[in-house]
């Protein structure tokens, strides 16, 4: 039995949509694993503008309606009936109201990640509008869906206060790092804080990080924070910088990728990712995996693994203080070259181990596709 993914975009991991990063990934290491995988995109261009891959990939042009979808892309599915399980990636997409029906009515069995968009903080945001889409589309997408897979602990959550079905499967994505990676004791005096992410203002918590930074600056002025990543957002996030009088030590990178984003997280100490809503960020996975201690809050869906590990700090509320205090409490680590190896030692076991692409694989065939 094929796995044919279908996503908005082409699945290009050199781009700043997240979900596209992870279905990549998660193809390659199908295809690795000996599945028969391919990726369908609905697109707005078809010009193969990625990288070479071990999985398939077509390409859809989308159409002017959002609900609707190309008579190819229906007789390309109806042409795999019996002989592929479809996963659907994102939620609230109107197309997929109707690719699901489809699905469905030709009884062709199809699975949906939704991404983090059942997360309780991502259903206040335009809940109204929200409600009425869930009562009348999304319902009914989650109602014919084989399985439902969460990523998240919090998405669970969610999800049970408007929608009740046993269906649901709660597994977290694996990442491998083939880039070689070597800890070591810090060989300077100042600290570097890391983020790399979309600049969701809000959603990332960038608000909260930034006055929790200038404080700590205050006490520690010869910091520095980073922050790689792009959206319309920037010059919004430029201003509260400036507003804050931090613009000699926070620096704005802009969109990186490949050897370029990696070169600039080997040289950070302490990755920082303080988001008020997340399915599972996978630069916080990433960033563990070249051995940097995290500083995370709970609503990433990845604070337990990282305070079980001794891999960074979890703060369990949006709050500045608290993340200051574990800025502070990460200087302290980073300021005896023993202890902060160590802790750059049980990130990269933290990603070996709870986030292992041979195990999780087995759970996605027996436990998301039951194939």
């Amino acid at each position: 039995m094929e796995i044919i993914h279908l996503i908005l975009g082409k699945a290009n991991p050199d781009r700043m949509n997240g979900v596209n990063k992870v279905v990549y990934q998660l193809a390659t290491k199908q295809a690795e694993f000996g599945e028969k995988v391919a990726v369908w995109g609905i697109v707005s261009d078809k010009e193969e503008n990625y990288g070479s891959r071990n999985f398939e990939t077509r390409l859809f042009l989308k159409t002017s309606f959002p609900f609707f979808f190309s008579k190819e892309l229906k007789e390309a599915i109806l042409e795999k009936k019996g002989k592929a399980v479809f996963h659907l990636h994102g939620g609230w997409i109107p197309v997929y109201f109707l690719l699901a029906k489809l699905l469905y009515r030709h009884n062709i069995k199809f699975v949906i990640t939704a991404h983090g968009a059942y997360n309780t903080i991502a259903m206040k945001k335009s809940s109204m509008i929200k409600a009425l889409y869930f009562r009348f589309f999304e319902r009914r997408i989650l109602e014919t869906a084989d399985s439902i897979h969460c990523i998240g602990k919090s998405e669970v959550h969610g999800l049970k206060k408007i929608f009740k079905k046993d269906n649901v499967v709660l597994l977290p994505y694996g990442f491998v790092n083939n880039y070689p990676v070597e800890t070591k004791g810090p060989n300077k005096e100042n600290i570097i804080f890391g983020f790399i992410g979309r600049l969701d203002i809000y959603t990332k918590g960038l608000d909260t990080l930034l006055h929790a930074f200038k404080k700590f600056h205050y006490n520690y002025p010869d910091s520095k924070l980073w922050i790689v990543g792009d959206s319309n957002e920037r010059e919004t996030l430029q201003h509260l910088i400036s507003k804050n009088h931090l613009d000699k030590n926070v620096v704005l990178y802009g969109s990186k990728f490949g050897d370029e984003k990696n070169e600039l997280l080997q040289k950070m100490d302490v990755f920082v990712h303080p988001s008020r809503n997340e399915g599972l960020p996978l630069s916080v996975i990433e960033a563990a995996s070249f051995g940097k201690p995290c500083i995370v809050t709970d609503s990433t869906n990845i604070g337990h693994e990282i305070a079980n590990y001794n891999a960074g700090e979890t703060i369990y509320s949006q709050n500045e203080n608290k993340l200051e205090a574990a800025m502070v409490h990460m200087v302290k680590v980073f300021n005896d070259p023993g202890a902060f190896v160590v802790m750059q030692q049980n990130a990269m076991r933290m990603v070996q181990e709870e986030y292992n692409w041979e195990k999780l694989l087995l759970k996605f065939r027996n436990n998301l596709y039951h194939m």
